[in-house]
């Protein structure tokens, strides 16, 4: 899809655990936004309701729209609770146990001595194996034979599997047998999703290349038969433009790419987030941001430096690597939903969540143990009424479900409360503590972006404890992962790994790099991208010798200039350089569609409303009759100085005492600290 479509009437969905967002934006920039419950049984449904709601605001219809844009959790959810098809893995003979092996290391958190390693997606008894063989350097060193392919699909027949992937050894340096036993499989069982590694991942490190292809093929038949349904959706509604899909790496592509490699959309909801914040913040002239997407269920937490994204293959779905290109973020079980209870004494604040049924207490929807939301609905953080009104809360359900922990800990409903959100803004802070102070950045010179439904009640609270003085509100915080997809650029990575680690030789990348670049210009033309929208950027992936990761960095064709890039990164990194040979592992190209986005609308001037509304909000041991302000009343450069309430569609924003905020003509509101 040629990306100045982006010009015309576009809109963006992201399907969250607890609810929908939409964005609809047309040429000019007026936009619209929609918030509807999740409906976890039929994803689908759920997103055909948020596009019906934007385009009633907007006085329009699906026949009108020129650009559907979707953020996906449905592989995310697929690997994370193990519903993926069930897999079998063709490999090369005596490889049969790659995935039982793994790796030494244990998570991070993880106790050294009592951590158990995840059973394997692919037992022993679904893995078969066939004869053939590769060398490194990419030579047949056995030839592949066929017989031994078909006899097992043979035994794949009588699996009861849904979907097959076959990875090889060194088939990223010889992909031709890999090929070639696709055909065979697809020719043997017709019908079967098939998938190969050099697809997928054609890098080496063969226990991760093997899990990130059974993944791929785990949760293939899940999301293609999904895309279908929502491709189905939009026929029926009348519009036919073609369906673009949110990936990890925080850029869109095309539902043909999603089909082939399903699993790069594992995260791609947090990865819109991350965009649409940045774009944000760029809107007001900020570039060093630490966001903070805060849902129903968990929080992601992003660090950008010179409104870089960063990306990472070193990222993980739950207890499994996936080792393929994504935006660079932490992702915590703390939300709104996550539930508070007693253990061994103490009180403690998720992983666990309410999730959108039953949810928090207060929505009532039958849920009686405490939530984070629940917390705040009780302190009067929360007004009763959200979504516009269209739900209103239950505040005595949240107050007595607070209660359930304050009274068997002898405490008070407020200080239950307050310490239920203590504890889960703690939990926050220590995971961006990881994305900053561990990777050598002070977080007080950076601006907090909390976003999510829940982010802004916490923004103040977190910038305090890390000592930030500044915090951005964007316009939308509630739908900013659907912003994002609008703002989101057209990419995908092609790669390639050299045959042997070892110095970088320009006379044997030149040719892998052309090779590269061709398949990154018939991506672009297959989206139709127009010329002056395209960038191609190659980057190399280095290490010293004996290391057991690399860095990416620029490419250049002279070995020096790549070197010293090289030896720039690792000591910004990791604060030293060493004196080993310097080795270039992989080559790969970055392919990007640049996006018309919009011109975003620029505020009128206006002051400050008198307040007309007021709550009671508890705040440091007494109760304070606390302003709620409609934020859309609010013009370019109103001011006001907490405690304040601010309210519209999509979220809540809570400005607590000692802070302040200003109006930004962009739309986004900065507040500031006003005292130490």
């Amino acid at each position: 899809m040629a990306t100045d479509t982006r010009s015309s009437l576009a809109v963006a969905v992201d399907i969250g655990g607890t609810f929908t967002d939409v964005a609809l934006v047309d040429g000019s920039g007026r936009s619209w936004r929609a918030k509807t419950p999740s409906i976890p049984s039929d994803p689908s449904e759920a997103f055909l309701n948020g596009i019906r709601l934007a385009l009633e605001q907007a006085g329009a219809s699906a026949t009108d729209l020129d650009q559907v844009l979707h953020g996906t959790t449905v592989a995310t959810n697929m690997i994370l609770e193990g519903k993926g098809a069930r897999t079998a893995l063709v490999t090369t003979r005596g490889f049969r146990h790659v995935l039982a092996i793994g790796r030494q290391d244990i998570p991070r958190k993880a106790n050294l001595y009592t951590w158990v390693k995840p059973v394997p997606p692919v037992p022993a008894s679904r893995i078969l194996e066939i004869n053939e063989r590769v060398a490194a350097g990419g030579a047949v060193l056995e030839a592949l034979d066929e017989a031994s392919v078909r006899e097992a699909a043979r035994r794949i027949r009588g699996m009861d599997v849904g979907a097959v992937a076959v990875c090889l050894i060194h088939a990223y340096a010889n992909p031709a047998h890999e090929k070639r036993v696709a055909e065979i499989l697809r020719e043997e069982l017709p019908g079967m999703a098939v998938t190969v590694s050099s697809d997928v991942l054609p890098v080496v490190r063969e226990y991760e290349r093997s899990l990130t292809t059974v993944l791929n093929a785990t949760v293939m038949p899940g999301v293609t038969s999904y895309v279908a349904k929502l491709e189905q959706r939009l026929l029926d509604e009348g519009s036919s433009v073609p369906l673009m899909l949110m990936q990890s790496n925080g850029g869109v592509a095309g539902a043909p790419k999603i089909r082939v490699a399903p699993a790069l959309t594992a995260l791609s909801g947090p990865a819109a987030g991350v965009v649409g914040a940045r774009a944000a913040a760029e809107a007001c002239g900020i570039s060093d941001i630490i966001t903070v997407d805060i849902g129903g269920t968990s929080a992601d937490i992003c660090l950008i430096k010179d409104g870089k994204i960063g990306l990472t293959q070193s990222g993980a779905v739950g207890e499994w690597p996936l080792a393929l290109p994504m935006v660079d973020m932490i992702t915590i079980g703390a939300g709104g939903g996550s539930l508070a209870r007693i253990k061994d004494g103490s009180l403690t604040v998720g992983p666990e969540s309410a999730g959108a049924r039953p949810g928090p207490a207060c929505y009532g929807h039958g849920g009686t143990e405490p939530t984070v939301t629940d917390a705040h609905v009780a302190l009067g953080q929360l007004p009763a009424r959200l979504l516009g009104g269209r739900m209103v809360l239950d505040i005595e359900a949240a107050k007595a479900a607070v209660m359930s922990v304050a009274t068997p800990l002898g405490l008070d409903l407020e200080t239950a409360a307050r310490g239920i959100l203590a504890i889960v803004d703690h939990h926050m802070v220590g995971a961006m503590r990881v994305v900053s102070v561990e990777r050598g950045h002070d977080p007080r010179n950076f601006t907090l972006v909390p976003f999510g439904g829940a982010g802004p009640l916490h923004g103040c609270a977190l910038a305090d404890l890390l000592g930030i003085r500044r915090v951005l509100i964007t316009p939308a915080p509630g739908v900013l992962c659907a912003d994002g997809l609008l703002a989101a650029d057209l990419k995908s990575e092609f790669s390639r790994a050299m045959a042997l680690a070892g110095p970088m030789n320009p006379d044997e990348t030149a040719p892998i790099i052309a090779e590269l670049e061709a398949q990154a210009a018939a991506w672009l033309d297959e989206e139709d991208v127009a010329p002056e929208a395209r960038r191609v950027e190659t980057v190399a992936l280095m290490r010293y010798a004996g290391q057991g990761g690399e860095i990416a960095v620029p490419y250049a064709p002279d070995r020096a200039v790549v070197e010293e890039n090289f030896r720039q990164a690792h000591k910004a990194l990791y604060g030293f350089n060493l004196g080993a040979p310097i080795e270039l592992v992989t080559l790969r190209v970055h392919a990007t569609g640049i996006a018309a986005v919009p011109p975003g609308v620029t505020l009128e001037p206006g002051e400050t409303p008198a307040p007309t509304e007021f709550t009671a909000v508890r705040i440091d041991g007494a109760t304070r009759e606390v302003p709620v302000l409609e934020r859309a009343g609010l013009g370019a450069g109103a001011r006001f100085v907490g405690p304040v309430i601010l309210t519209q569609l999509d979220t809540t924003t809570f400005v607590a005492p000692g802070w302040q905020g200003e109006v930004h003509p962009s739309g986004g509101i900065i507040l500031s600290r006003v005292n130490p």
